[in-house]
């Protein structure tokens, strides 16, 4: 974390950043982000996060495979395949966070998918803090089943997200601060 924020700048003040360009991201950068994931929270200890990089001409490998996924990709416009196959290339470094599923009496598929995402947040904070850009992306390239079994996922594994990791080279956009009052209540709510 920067000298001058402390955790609760970094966790109030966090912003995605699309643009983003080398150089890597270090050993050791990369593996505070990973600490930072691997500390969410667990319910019953099951470890149900599970992560995978992509990084140089892998991301090439990643567009081709965003492509091929796709249904009826040999006739989508040139420009549509173009952006798939350029998805990868918008940052140096890809963390694909997967989740694997596991039946259990006490800890549904939903609370192991909440894991999983809440690990990605602990990594976007952490990037945030260390002055690496970061974004969070879904979309139909995470939950293509194709895409899934390309990445070498087995059936009871999910896609969560993908994050872009790099430098960031332009000044992010500010966010609009939000009133609290406009989202937390007191229970029971009174009826206007």
């Amino acid at each position: 974390m920067s000298v001058d924020m402390n955790a609760i700048q970094a966790l109030s003040k966090r912003v995605s950043v699309a643009q983003l360009t080398g150089p890597d991201l270090t050993p050791d950068e990369e593996e505070k982000l990973f600490l930072a994931a691997l500390r969410a929270p667990d319910h019953a200890w099951m470890r149900p996060s599970r992560y995978l990089t992509v990084r140089g001409d892998e991301r090439q490998q990643l567009g081709r495979l965003f492509l091929e996924s796709t249904d009826n990709w040999q006739t989508l416009a040139e420009d549509k395949q173009t952006k798939l196959l350029n998805m990868p290339m918008r940052a140096p470094l890809i963390v694909i966070a997967i989740c694997t599923v596991t039946d259990h009496p006490k800890v549904p598929r939903e609370e192991q998918l909440l894991s999983t995402g809440a690990g990605v947040q602990n990594m976007l904070n952490a990037a945030y803090a260390l002055d690496i850009g970061a974004i969070w992306r879904t979309g139909d390239v995470a939950y293509n089943r194709k895409i899934a079994a390309g990445l070498g996922l087995k059936d009871n594994e999910e896609i969560v997200g993908f994050v872009y990791l790099g430098r960031v080279n332009t000044t992010p956009k500010p966010v609009p601060e939000l009133a609290i009052s406009d989202f937390v209540q007191s229970w029971p709510i009174k009826s206007s």
